[in-house]
């Protein structure tokens, strides 16, 4: 087993921490938030009192936060220099991917492997260990990290070079926001039109309208009884973070000089649904931006 040095134990870290622990990683953890970090203790993770300390005689570690100033403030700040050569750093925060590629260089300067490893599947896939992980960087530290990786996740895909999860994570999310916006202004004609959200779910889920927000995320009650629309919209994924990850791509496509018109707009009706109030709400919950009316 390993010894893994983990930053961030919020919604996602801490439960991610916890399954390594469960599969027999020690785990050292470090968050700036006391409540996370006690949280973290009662699930086995070793608290420590910098992220220096979380560096330090470990084989790997794994960062999980906010932004890629985030991720460079730490793997920059001292965690690079704490650690041994040829530890492996893993960073499975959604962040830009020029930042993703600048955290690379960091660690390369410092010989140490490294791997942008976002993932999908939200909360509820971190704590029951189903989320999949979009890996960049070398082959050789695709490898060391895929074993520690599927602890935490179903799937483990390498995604290419350095800064390539990041892409394939803000891709797939350009995807599922657009697709989200669909589904929802399909459930409200529905509405308008007197068809029952059942009628449609059981139409659409077996036809050429089937996607997963549709059968594994329904934004309307009843079809799905695990989407978080029949429970109040409590966020699995919140509409502040499809927000973050569509303005990433909007970033992205305007460095690359990519037409994304439908991801543009997707982020523009997100954007309205947190100036709504609704940022917390699970991303689902736009279907309430969709109708025009508030839950």
């Amino acid at each position: 087993m390993a010894k893994i040095g983990f930053i961030g134990l919020g919604n996602m870290g801490l439960p991610m921490a916890g399954n390594l622990v469960k599969s027999g990683h020690e785990v050292a953890g470090f968050d700036l938030v006391a409540g996370n970090v006690e949280q973290a203790v009662r699930q086995g993770v070793k608290a420590v009192a910098s992220p220096a300390d979380a560096a330090r005689d470990v084989e790997v570690f794994i960062t999980m936060l906010p932004a890629g100033k985030d991720t460079l403030d730490v793997w920059g700040g001292g965690m690079l220099a704490a650690a041994a050569p040829g530890t492996l750093f893993v960073d499975s925060s959604t962040i830009d991917v020029t930042s993703a590629r600048a955290a690379h260089a960091l660690a390369a300067a410092q010989n140490m492997l490294s791997l942008d490893a976002p993932v999908s599947g939200g909360v509820g896939g971190a704590r029951a260990a189903t989320l999949t992980f979009m890996c960049g960087g070398a082959g050789e530290a695709f490898a060391k990290a895929k074993p520690i990786l599927e602890v935490m996740g179903q799937r483990v895909v390498h995604c290419g070079a350095a800064g390539a999860g990041q892409a394939a994570k803000i891709c797939n999310n350009l995807m599922l926001g657009i697709s989200m916006i669909g589904v929802c202004e399909a459930f409200v004609l529905a509405e308008k039109l007197g068809l029952s959200h059942q009628a449609l779910f059981d139409v659409a889920s077996t036809s050429s309208g089937q996607c997963w927000a549709l059968t594994s995320y329904c934004p309307v009650p009843g079809p799905v009884p695990n989407a978080p629309s029949n429970n109040a919209y409590k966020a699995g994924f919140a509409s502040a973070l499809m927000l973050k990850d569509l303005k990433l791509a909007q970033e992205a496509a305007a460095a690359a000089g990519a037409t994304t018109p439908l991801g543009a707009a997707a982020a523009q009706l997100f954007g309205l649904h947190n100036a709504w109030g609704e940022g917390r709400t699970d991303f689902s919950g736009i279907i309430h931006l969709i109708r025009g009316k508030a839950p």
